[in-house]
Parts: structure tokens; C-alpha cells; sequence
């Protein structure tokens, strides 16, 4: 019997965007001593970048999407780097009967 696949949505997205033709870093961090994870400018979980763009991502599960959504909204860095000339997304997950699929939200400025 074949086992499943148990990427995780971090691991779906980077994959999704390299086949894009991005190129990828993970830039959320596991904090050890506070026990927590961190996000590149509190919001950001992959920097990826193609022939001029920079696109910041994160990644959640749909049933997080909100909470996500009003997290990345109320922070004063998601301003500040859509005024840089970021594009800044949230990947939300799903595991469907025939795959997993994605939802994207794309952020803009003054939110």
C-alpha cells in the first residue's frame, strides 16, 4: 500500500511557486527558547523571487485563513512592504477526495 504524502503546507506552497519559476526561501524560523515560530517581518513565511518581482507568502490551512487574514492586516509591516513593491499573499490549504488545493488571497495597500 502506498503512503500518503504528508508535506506540509510551508512545503505544498514553496513547491507550487518553484513550479511557477520562483526561486524560494523559507524565512519562518523555529525559536527554541521562546518555543515559537517567527515569521520574516511577523507576517512572512516564504520570500520568493522572479525576474524582478519579490513576493512574500504565507501559508496556513483553510480553516486558519481568517484568523491569518487579520493578523497579516492589523501588522504595520504588510504596508510597508507592499510599499516597497512587495506582493504579499496568503496560501490557505485543503486537502480535497482528489488533492489538496489552494486558496490565494492577495493583499493590497492601506488595509
Amino acid at each position: 500500500m502506498k503512503k500518503k504524502s504528508k508535506k506540509s503546507p510551508l512545503q505544498r506552497s514553496k513547491k507550487l511557486l518553484e513550479d511557477e519559476g520562483y526561486t524560494i526561501a523559507i524565512v519562518e524560523r523555529w525559536n527554541p527558547w521562546a518555543k515559537v515560530r517567527q515569521d520574516l517581518f511577523g507576517i512572512i513565511d516564504l520570500l520568493c523571487i522572479k525576474e524582478g518581482q519579490t513576493l512574500g507568502v504565507q501559508v496556513t490551512t483553510l480553516g486558519h485563513k481568517q484568523p491569518h487574514i487579520d493578523k497579516m492586516e492589523a501588522h504595520p509591516n504588510l504596508n510597508k512592504l507592499l510599499q516597497a513593491g512587495w506582493a504579499v499573499t496568503l496560501h490557505s490549504w485543503r486537502e480535497l477526495k482528489d488533492g489538496w488545493k489552494v486558496d490565494i488571497k492577495d493583499f493590497h495597500g492601506n488595509n
